[in-house]
């Protein structure tokens, strides 16, 4: 199996040296094309890849397409794979608001997977939401899920409309972490603490935070109410977010990311 990445940013870097690693592929079966000649190489001096500028020298040659370039390079990148791909190959691709269907219409390929990653794939903890379309049969599912998987976790949806979705959830999802954890250390910092000292303050409260959900089945709420004793410190801080609004604005911001990966996905793709 041979796989080529269009794309050496740092989403088709991060897939490309994930793949890197799977039992599924030999040395070298990974193709990596770009058209920064810095970004080439770079890819030279890695001997996991074989780097490429030509779409015509690596297309032909790859059972699984991964598209990672920004969404208005979209159309002149497939309208370029038209005539060199064949039926049989499998296209991923990882551009927030392209469909499946206008993936279809300009490469001719059928076999089409869309997915949605997220930052933390970068240090392989990454969350990817993917749905295929009929044609990729339940054995290349297997193998796409485990390529995917070499980034963190990876979901099967079962409808497209769950990828626009998992974009306002986790695609977008490690900004609002983000967020709250910049206006808690600036919390710290007026409170007095060093940069530092609040740097760690903050981090690992959200750290051992997070592991006690993952380790645990109890939901968010019984955490808090795990934490909040009536008239506590924990309480007035969470009255205060309540009396705020604090949790509607949050599914607000969620919301408006989901609203927005829809209108990408119905505006017309362009060079």
């Amino acid at each position: 199996m041979k796989i080529l990445v269009i794309g050496a940013g740092n989403m088709g870097l991060t897939y490309a040296e994930g793949m890197s690693k799977s039992k599924l592929l030999k040395k070298r079966n990974i193709m990596v094309l770009d058209t920064s000649e810095e970004k080439l190489e770079e890819l030279r001096e890695n001997p996991q890849f074989d780097a490429f500028d030509d779409l015509q020298k690596c297309a032909p040659e790859a059972d699984i397409i991964f598209i990672a370039v920004k969404p208005y390079h979209a159309e002149s990148v497939f309208l370029k794979l038209n005539s060199l791909v064949k039926p049989g190959q499998i296209l991923i691709s990882i551009m927030a608001g392209v469909t499946m269907e206008t993936i279809k219409n300009l490469t001719g390929l059928t076999k089409i997977v869309r997915a949605m990653p997220n930052l933390p794939a970068q240090i392989g903890k990454g969350l990817t939401s993917f749905v295929a379309s009929e044609d990729v049969t339940r054995i290349e599912l297997l193998t796409i899920e485990s390529l995917l998987d070499t980034t963190g976790k990876s979901v099967l949806v079962s409808d497209e409309n769950f990828i626009d979705a998992s974009t306002g959830i986790s695609g977008s999802g490690p900004a609002y972490v983000f967020y709250f954890m910049q206006s808690m250390m600036e919390a710290a910092l007026k409170m007095g603490f060093t940069p530092k000292v609040s740097k760690v303050l903050v981090a690992q409260t959200f750290t051992g935070a997070i592991e006690l959900f993952n380790q645990n089945e109890l939901s968010p709420n019984s955490w808090m109410d795990k934490v909040a004793s009536k008239g506590g410190t924990t309480r007035a801080a969470l009255d205060s977010m309540e009396n705020n609004n604090v949790g509607e604005l949050i599914k607000e911001a969620a919301f408006a990311a989901f609203e927005r990966a829809v209108e990408l996905g119905k505006e017309k793709v362009h060079v």
